[in-house]
């Protein structure tokens, strides 16, 4: 269990911290904004209060530390979904690890932004209530993708390692 456990965390950190990196490269080179980590805090803050929908989250109370929470939760959930891969595909892929069952799992993970967070957030489904609906969704499959890779990088760097 411990073992599992560890490489949840490893894998899903590394992972996660790729996206972060990417989401920093499309800042850099294109322009983007940032996530903003402090705004999903205070979702996340409202949650235990019943107040899973808002129609802007910007709007909802906030939260003295809630860019912390928000950062945790980020990686929390990374580590969650490669928790998940690591159950889903057994055993035996984290000692052989493929890319087709990470991304399948990164692109899963795609819904619960597109159908809890973001109308949770105000955003509606899948970003429907935003002007550039369609170009965050791109971005959202892109970077799901790329934590993919990180999920599938992470694990043979793992491997490697040990």
């Amino acid at each position: 269990m411990a073992d599992f456990l560890l490489r949840s965390v490893l894998i899903g950190a590394g992972a996660t911290a790729l996206m972060d990196l990417w989401a920093i490269l499309l800042n850099r080179v294109f322009g983007l904004a940032l996530p903003n980590w402090a705004l999903v805090g205070r979702w996340f803050w409202h949650l235990p209060r019943g107040a899973v929908f808002h129609d802007d989250i910007a709007a909802a109370p906030p939260y003295a530390h809630e860019l912390a929470l928000g950062w945790i939760a980020h990686y929390a959930i990374g580590i969650l979904y490669a928790a998940v891969l690591l159950v889903v595909a057994g055993p035996g892929w984290a000692a052989h690890p493929t890319f087709l069952p990470a991304w399948i799992v990164g692109l899963v993970t795609v819904g619960a932004g597109w159908f809890l967070l973001q109308p949770g957030m105000g955003a509606g489904w899948a970003a429907s209530r935003r002007p550039n609906a369609n170009q965050i969704r791109i971005l959202n499959i892109v970077a799901h993708t790329v934590f993919a890779v990180g999920l599938y990088g992470s694990a043979l760097a793992l491997r490697a390692a040990a």
